[in-house]
């Protein structure tokens, strides 16, 4: 994945792919604590990078080019749109949650940044389909129709 301005990302799929895979493994000869954690929603790990992992391969899936975009907020901290995807001249920039969201500021920041070329504005994440001002909310199970 690459910024917009080509930069290389720390995409670093490799990581949330070995995550997943730890937290299904069966295990032959004890309980499988980090799986039963996961089914109930008590697993106290932040799974935000597994939820962008799994919409990275929505979006790819579906032929989309993926590209990202951070700038600076202040001295110590960045925004961050999650995704960019191209529409001719237009983009549609993403957000993705992994629990309920209580604003989306980095995605609101883009989106006045460069105003002239949002078509449309998405944040995915574990809730129901809704609108909020200029912004579609989506299941992360829509994903896969942006």
């Amino acid at each position: 994945m690459r910024s917009l301005d080509g930069r290389r990302g720390n995409s670093s799929f490799a990581p949330h792919i070995l995550f997943v895979t730890l937290a299904y493994w069966d295990k032959d000869h004890t309980d499988n604590v980090i799986y039963q954690k996961l089914l109930n929603d008590k697993l106290s790990t932040n799974l935000g990078y597994v939820y962008e992992n799994m919409i990275a391969q929505m979006l790819a899936t579906a032929g989309n080019k993926l590209f990202y975009y951070t700038w600076p907020k202040d001295a110590t901290h960045n925004y961050e749109v999650d995704f960019l995807l191209s529409r001719g001249a237009k983009l549609h920039p993403i957000e993705v949650k992994s629990s309920g969201y209580n604003s989306h500021k980095s995605l609101d920041a883009f989106c006045e940044k460069f105003s002239h070329i949002i078509e449309r504005r998405y944040l995915i994440y574990t809730k129901d389909l809704k609108k909020d001002g200029e912004t579609l909310l989506l299941p992360v199970y829509m994903g896969m129709f942006v």
